[in-house]
């Protein structure tokens, strides 16, 4: 029996890492994945992309990393920005007569695991990591929770060398928890097919790479949005050491970002061209050189809370309460002009996230955002207080 106690105490311990915590909140209300279908935990990188592709109601737990680099493509690489150390080259075959090379880079990246519908993707702890491909939402998949875990390392000097999280007529999608870094081109790309009822919430977009189109390690390519009436919440996340697109809303997405701290960022944030929706409030900006300007902004419509309270009472009419206020700090941009909340009266049949005023979130977003739950708390049920590790740059 003192041989058996042990072995019974481990599986009971792993038998508490397998729920999620919480629940989504806005517009990917009521999604539930996997369901309760019995855990599986994947022995290596193979049997993850295979489970993952499978049909039917799944419950994926991963407790350690997935490892899909070591197998090499090469290709042709142009340095459109630049010939030094720390610059990111683009994979395409015809560099218009810049200067180019022979590019040998991991073929993982550039083809994510495609996810089937009905799918929760739990990492334990910060064991849960995936390291050289992403993932895609296309072809009418539904009904997906993926949190808690990491994506990393997709190609990051070689533009084209990966997304991490890619949305191509998918919906009822969340995303919570999650990091990604060291990404090669975008973190968030959401194709032309429709996109809804999609949630991301507290994940930390880690912007600081060893290669950018800046050459100085803050990457470019953050949220790229061009989808056909796309509906996102984005709350309680952390954007971190990007110069642009965070996000882009290039197409006719409804965007509502909620209690989000954007930091360290020495070009621009939002941008958009087409007919997007952008719906920004009680957010955290601190050294954004440009939050949102008629530069980048050229199209669809805005409206960015006041930090005084000024103005957001405009919101009310439209989702049933006022704005909440917004937190500015060494930042720029013509962030105080986008005060026209009209638009909102398209959002009537969405739901809709409570958001706290700025101040409240500031400093916890930082350190709470990622693949921080704890292996206890990621088993909560929903309303317990989540374990959070203390983030450090």
């Amino acid at each position: 029996m003192r041989y058996l106690l042990p072995t019974l105490l481990a599986a009971a311990r792993l038998a508490t890492a397998q729920s999620i915590y919480g629940s989504a909140e806005g517009f990917a209300s009521g999604v539930t994945g996997g369901g309760s279908a019995t855990p599986v935990y994947p022995a290596d990188a193979a049997e993850l992309e295979s489970l993952l592709s499978s049909e039917g109601e799944q419950v994926i737990v991963l407790t350690k990393t997935y490892d899909f680099t070591g197998t090499s493509a090469t290709g042709t690489a142009c340095y459109s920005w630049g010939t030094g150390d720390a610059c990111q080259l683009i994979l395409q075959d015809d560099c218009s007569g810049q200067e180019s090379t022979v590019a040998t880079y991991d073929a993982a990246g550039p083809t994510p695991i495609a996810v089937a519908s009905d799918k929760t993707l739990l990492g334990v702890g910060s064991e849960g990591v995936i390291k050289g491909k992403g993932l895609a939402f296309r072809d009418d998949v539904s009904n997906v929770i993926v949190q808690n875990i990491k994506i990393t390392d997709l190609n990051p000097k070689y533009v084209w060398g990966g997304d991490a999280l890619t949305f191509d007529g998918s919906s009822l999608i969340w995303i919570d928890h999650v990091e990604t870094s060291l990404i090669a081109r975008v973190h968030y790309v959401f194709g032309f097919n429709p996109n809804s009822k999609v949630t991301l919430s507290n994940n930390f977009l880690n912007g600081e790479t060893t290669y950018s189109t800046s050459c100085d390690g803050y990457q470019y390519w953050g949220m790229e949005l061009v989808g056909e009436n796309d509906s996102i919440t984005f709350k309680g996340n952390y954007i971190y050491k990007t110069t642009g697109r965070s996000p882009a809303l290039s197409g006719s997405t409804i965007f509502h970002a909620c209690n989000n701290v954007w930091e360290d960022n020495p070009g621009h944030a939002i941008e958009g061209n087409q007919q997007g929706q952008g719906l920004f409030e009680g957010n955290s900006w601190t050294d954004v050189a440009d939050i949102a300007s008629d530069t980048n902004w050229v199209g669809g419509s805005l409206f960015l809370s006041s930090a005084d309270g000024s103005g957001n009472d405009a919101c009310a009419s439209y989702i049933g309460r006022k704005c909440a206020s917004s937190i500015y700090t060494n930042s720029g941009g013509d962030y105080t002009s986008y005060t026209d909340a009209s638009f909102l009266s398209n959002w009537g049949d969405l739901t809709i996230a409570e958001c706290a005023e700025a101040s409240e979130i500031q400093s916890s977003v930082p350190g709470g955002a990622g693949n921080t739950l704890a292996s206890s708390s990621v088993a909560a049920t929903t309303g317990s207080k989540c374990k959070r590790s203390r983030r450090k740059h």
